[in-house]
């Protein structure tokens, strides 16, 4: 047996029941087999071995009080990775699904994801089951102060600094980031996706869907393919599915689909971005509501399978969304290229036949670390005390 093939079957023994983090691992190290086979240094150093166990795993209970007094009970990660070119990063995610094998596969990808960057950040992340849809925003705010108590011990500028992720933007960093402060008696930048009031960086929120666009731009410009008159399919209708829908627009591309946790929307001519940002920003509501304000839209509840013809897929929504059978029906209806905005949003088999037929393909460790790129030159700002401009941030953002 290879040693590739050795080492993936003494992860899996090693943490058994973690399905997302054996998928994760296995795309990594198989991809990278034959490079290994002929270096024998990464198998003499252990390296194998030494990267895919995390440095540390911490589990805590969270216990928060609802509105009507009742005490609830959550459960809190933070895997912190690998701190081997710099303090553990990454996100902080509240969803229903989060468990200890979403969160090593988030932490394991965050470590290639922030070399990528070439900026000095290690891998980490970390999160929650509780889930802040109906909650109020006493719940949310009683739940992020509980949550802090406990992950204040761990995290720090100089150790590890978390940021938003799935369920958690400005308003839960602003409520986690107060409690940091009481408990430490220090102002500093321990969590990154904060206010522009205190500490935030400019394009911050914006950067990972256009990181997505920047990167897409560009392996397109390598095939001598433009993104302008575009047809491109999104998937996901949260910060980065609406920020690319946002950044390929502005490139004169056009988006013509959408899709949530309740179903998805299909409008030829093009999506209404300022629509989107009403009901999911402002209202915080179903996009199924889209149709009320474009009534000649198509809108279809259950799972967005890929059905409808683009030139360009942008999967933004979750783990595993694009299946084989979405990539038969990306295929079947000439699809150029796919770029992943989601974190491991499409299946092996699926890449597989996506690289078996030659479409152009994106690695999300590669074109979502906008977010991460921006986490960290608001870490610099926030040591420095300064704020910079929109357009500095943003050219930074194209260079990295």
């Amino acid at each position: 047996m290879s040693y590739i093939k050795t080492q993936i079957e003494q992860i899996i023994n090693n943490s058994p029941y973690e399905p997302e983090f054996h998928q994760s691992v296995i795309e990594m190290l198989k991809s990278l087999e034959n490079f290994i086979e002929k270096n024998p240094v990464y198998k003499q150093n252990n390296i194998i071995e030494r990267i895919s166990e995390p440095d540390r795993q911490i589990k805590f209970k969270v216990f928060w009080h609802d509105d009507r007094g009742n005490i609830c009970v959550n459960r809190g990660y933070r895997v912190q990775f690998n701190n081997t070119l710099g303090p553990y990063k990454g996100g902080l995610r509240f969803h229903p699904t989060v468990n200890l094998s979403v969160m090593k596969f988030l932490g394991f990808e965050q470590i290639f994801k922030n070399s990528l960057t070439g900026l000095p950040i290690g891998g980490a992340k970390g999160g929650s089951d509780f889930d802040p849809k109906g909650k109020s925003e006493n719940e949310i705010m009683r739940f992020c102060q509980s949550f802090m108590l406990e992950l204040y011990r761990y995290i720090g500028p100089d150790i590890d600094i978390p940021a938003g992720d799935m369920g958690v933007g400005v308003r839960e960093i602003g409520y986690l980031f107060g409690t940091y402060k009481r408990i430490k008696n220090v102002y500093e930048g321990a969590l990154t996706g904060k206010s522009l009031l205190y500490g935030g960086s400019l394009v911050r929120k914006e950067s990972t869907g256009y990181g997505l666009v920047y990167i897409l731009d560009e392996m397109l410009k390598r095939h001598n393919i433009s993104l302008e008159n575009k047809i491109v399919s999104v998937s996901g209708a949260g910060n980065v599915a609406l920020h690319a829908a946002l950044k390929a627009t502005e490139m004169k591309a056009k988006v013509v689909t959408m899709s949530d946790s309740f179903g998805w929307i299909y409008d030829k001519d093009g999506i209404d971005l300022g629509v989107i940002r009403e009901i999911k920003e402002k209202k915080r509501l179903k996009l199924s509501e889209y149709i009320k304000y474009k009534p000649n839209c198509v809108c279809k509840e259950g799972k967005f399978n890929w059905v409808v013809p683009c030139d360009i897929a942008l999967p933004c929504a979750t783990q595993n969304e694009l299946t084989l059978d979405g990539a038969k029906n990306l295929i079947k209806n000439k699809v150029t290229a796919v770029a992943e905005g989601a974190n491991m949003p499409t299946t092996i088999d699926a890449t597989n036949l996506f690289l078996d037929q030659k479409v152009l393909f994106l690695p999300g460790k590669a074109s979502n670390a906008g977010g991460v790129a921006t986490s960290a030159l608001e870490m610099s700002q926030n040591s420095t005390r300064t704020s910079w401009e929109a357009d500095c941030v943003d050219k930074e953002l194209k260079k990295i």
